[in-house]
């Protein structure tokens, strides 16, 4: 069955999805030094909800190789058309420099779809992660990496960095996939996740999904139980958000005892983490979903 929800509009916020405005000191800090750096972060260009939350926890995701996809998923409020031909080669060097500033001890580093690129971003991704270890040694980072369209070189290069998550999102079920990742491959994410787990070092492989796109509650087991099948060990599910008339239009809103459940399904099924609510992205708490994992490692060891 398709579960819909009409009793709350699709313009009009559940009480659990609304959030104070951010603004704390933490908050002004990272976004004049971003601004200064000349850096971008997926908190701003996505419209995430926990903008506030994440900056004033002095935790950001960074979104490197500019600010402009080549891919036009229809639920995505990051900005597509073609990006300027070169990439900025100092970028990994100013990020390295924030994160040291910020005295970052976890940082999650994504960025748009670069299909123009011939190794679609991955140096850049590599190159970022050096610049950090070698400035920040303790800090741990975990990349949220596009599909590289099935390039495994590509995929490699990423990994010989050593990430300390890799992170790689469904975003939905198989059936809606298509209709809002047209240029993405359902099946094609499922190989990278588990390329990724078997070419890793005592990584950890996560990934995450939304709800609301007009997937059933049985699809979405379903695709928890795929995520499973490539042996990936986090998972994130969180409330999808149409940011514009423009955008694929929501199908439910779900409530928090709703998540709950997802929640508990993912658990049984394996993952050591789940992070599963309304607010929940990709990247939120990050650091505290690896430390799970690290700690659930060394149990089975």
């Amino acid at each position: 069955m398709q579960i819909k929800d009409q009793s709350i509009t699709p313009r009009r916020l559940p009480e659990w999805l609304k959030v104070k405005m951010p603004g704390g000191s933490n908050y002004l800090r990272l976004q004049s030094m971003l601004r200064k750096s000349n850096l971008h972060t997926v908190c701003e260009e996505a419209q995430c909800p926990n903008i506030g939350d994440c900056w004033d926890r002095k935790s950001a995701t960074f979104m490197i190789l500019g600010d402009v996809c080549t891919r036009a998923c229809t639920y995505c409020a990051v900005d597509t058309g073609n990006p300027p031909a070169k990439t900025d080669i100092t970028e990994p060097v100013r990020l390295a420099e924030t994160v040291e500033s910020l005295g970052l001890k976890y940082v999650v580093i994504t960025s748009v779809d670069r299909d123009d690129l011939p190794d679609g971003g991955a140096f850049m991704f590599a190159q970022s992660i050096r610049q950090i270890r070698n400035r920040l040694p303790e800090c741990k980072v975990e990349v949220l990496i596009p599909d590289f369209q099935g390039d495994i070189l590509a995929l490699k290069k990423v990994i010989t960095a050593s990430p300390d998550t890799l992170n790689h999102n469904i975003e939905t079920v198989r059936r809606v996939f298509k209709r809002v990742r047209a240029k993405g491959d359902y099946d094609l994410s499922l190989e990278l996740l588990l390329r990724s787990k078997r070419m890793l070092e005592n990584g950890v492989t996560k990934s995450g999904m939304m709800v609301g796109l007009g997937e059933t509650w049985e699809e979405i087991i379903e695709t928890m139980k795929d995520l499973r099948s490539v042996e990936c060990d986090l998972l994130t599910v969180g409330q999808y958000i149409r940011p514009s008339d423009n955008h694929v239009p929501l199908s439910k809103w779900y409530t928090p005892a709703e998540f709950d459940e997802l929640r508990d399904i993912g658990l049984d099924l394996g993952f050591k983490h789940v992070a599963s609510g309304p607010l929940v992205r990709s990247s939120y708490h990050a650091d505290e979903q690896h430390e799970t994992a690290m700690r659930s490692q060394q149990v089975s060891i």
